[in-house]
């Protein structure tokens, strides 16, 4: 079978997705298939398949783009600059990717509403379509566009494009119960088209790396304090993440014990406010910005509790991996999060956003050894099975071949209905 996979987003990337992708081609080729990956590059500078860097430039597109929308009859459609701007991107891909070439493929497997609704717009006819959503874009961005004068219209748009996106598709894969609640009750996306499928993951190549000395790097080791216990959040400085959550947090727990250090692992565009916010508070001695970091296995390995206070959320990558590593985790009870970890037995739950709560949950964790641990032999318990990649990648493969067996059967019911 001959496989691509296909995303609207910048990749390479840190985050979910790209792993996801990366992981997923490496597993199916390992099975036999064919595997391409496709994207944006640098800074959306051009459409490229991956493995092959074959690439079309932004500026060759750009022109055609500009004219079509100069044409349009409804300018007051693009008032709202974010709806402009990704109406825009969303054409440059489209056009870039039929110069790519579609035609060889027999999945297209794409990982967001965008380039779902995209590709439904533009392949030929011989392969077949189907969906991953790593979460809910129209809620990311209902709460990004909150104070935009022009909200209600940047609402509207992208609420019809995550039922577009989530209905473009044969058969839409969604991580869990919380996103196919969402999609049907909100979006009233038909309950047939979704497919719940958790992701898997590489355990054991995981487990190896969290053991072995990081080869030689730019980046300097990050030493283990020897008298204190460290906390550890990796993942993107956004909005949406809730790491200023985090800081006042950390704030309040500097005035219970002082027995702990907090390493925050990321980038983004949060960070330097992140880290006003924490001098502020007079917390440079207890949090550590470690930028991005390619070791985070080593980081787990060092680390006693891991973090995650999301306002919204999906199926964490960091959460999947803190749980292989044996980690009792404390996350927020927004999105998916309550599915993958349960309160009291592999993790804690905190109400999202809910400073004092959070704070509670790691004082309680750092003065109880014998809680913290068994929280997290527990959690690795769970993780290892849970997140098999095997199986994960098992029923992937079973939706594809469901996929084309649906695409099959119209076809063939639409012949017959022409010959009658």
């Amino acid at each position: 079978m001959k496989v691509l996979l296909a995303t609207f987003w910048i990749i390479p990337h840190i985050g979910g997705v790209w792993n996801y992708m990366g992981q997923l081609k490496k597993k199916l080729e390992s099975l036999g298939h064919e595997v391409d990956l496709l994207g944006y590059g640098e800074n959306s500078n051009y459409v490229y398949i991956v493995n092959e860097f074959r690439k079309i430039g932004r500026q060759q597109l750009l022109p055609l783009i500009n004219e079509k929308l100069n044409k349009q009859t409804c300018p007051g459609n693009y008032a709202d600059p974010m709806v402009k701007h990704c109406e825009t991107e969303r054409r440059i891909y489209e056009l870039g990717v039929t110069y790519l070439g579609l035609e060889k493929y027999d999945v297209i497997h794409t990982q967001d509403v965008i380039s779902a609704a995209c590709m439904n717009q533009v392949k030929p006819e011989g392969p077949t379509l189907v969906a991953t959503l790593h979460g809910c874009v129209a809620h990311e961005m209902r709460r990004q566009l909150a104070m935009s004068p022009t909200s209600d219209m940047a609402r509207t748009y992208f609420d019809e494009l995550e039922y577009i996106g989530a209905t473009s598709a044969e058969f839409t894969i969604v991580a869990n119960q919380w996103l196919k609640d969402i999609l049907t009750n909100e979006f009233h996306v038909p309950v047939e088209q979704l497919k719940v499928c958790h992701y898997g993951y590489n355990t054991e190549n995981f487990l190896k790396r969290m053991k072995e000395k990081p080869p030689l790097q730019l980046q300097s080791p990050v030493e283990r304090p020897v008298d204190k216990q460290v906390i550890l959040y990796t993942g993107r400085l956004i909005e949406l993440k809730g790491v200023h959550h985090l800081v006042s947090a950390l704030s309040q727990l500097k005035e219970m014990r002082n027995d702990w250090v907090c390493w925050i692992v990321g980038e983004g565009e949060k960070q330097a406010e992140l880290q006003a916010q924490s001098t502020a508070l007079g917390l440079e001695e207890n949090i550590v910005f470690l930028g991005s970091r390619d070791d985070i296995p080593q980081l787990l390995f060092n680390s006693d509790i891991f973090v995650l206070p999301s306002l919204i959320e999906n199926q964490p990558l960091s959460v999947i991996e803190a749980q292989i590593a044996g980690k009792p985790v404390i996350v927020s009870d927004a999105g998916g999060l309550p599915e993958i970890v349960e309160h009291g037995v592999t993790g804690l739950v905190s109400s999202a956003g809910d400073v004092e709560d959070l704070c509670n949950n790691l004082e309680l964790l750092l003065k109880d050894e014998m809680y913290r641990k068994e929280l997290g032999s527990n959690a690795k318990k769970w993780g290892m099975t849970h997140w098999s990649l095997d199986k994960g990648v098992q029923n992937v493969l079973k939706v594809y071949k469901s996929a084309i067996s649906k695409k099959q059967r119209a076809e063939e019911n639409s012949l017959t209905d022409n010959l009658q």
